[in-house]
């Protein structure tokens, strides 16, 4: 259960949302890259993104002197398995568009 929380913490922060979301759009960044269109300090960054790895939502790999950042969906896909059963599926995708169509301009 510990992991399931260390998710939740990590997916509550917008700006770790963003991260993820900068991931999502092109994964492999370098921590240079990621504090490119991040309105905060390098270290700032760096502790997010160690949240994030903590709760396994993101992996990193060496090569040569670069450490480069992927995301890791598995922890969301635990989650939406978990409380998204294959028979509420329809209805939770269903409501999403209709969310999403009701909000935009």
């Amino acid at each position: 259960m510990d992991s399931l929380d260390d998710v939740f913490k990590a997916l509550a922060d917008p700006t770790r949302r963003a991260l993820l979301d900068a991931l999502r759009k092109r994964d492999g960044q370098t921590l240079g890259e990621l504090c490119e269109d991040a309105e905060m300090t390098r270290f700032g960054v760096m502790k997010h993104l160690r949240i994030l790895e903590d709760a396994g939502l993101v992996v990193t790999r060496r090569a040569g002197r670069e450490k480069h950042h992927y995301l890791n969906a598995v922890p969301i896909q635990h989650i939406y398995d978990r409380w998204v059963s294959r028979y509420a599926r329809h209805w939770a995708r269903a409501l999403t568009k209709l969310k999403r169509e009701l909000e935009e301009p």
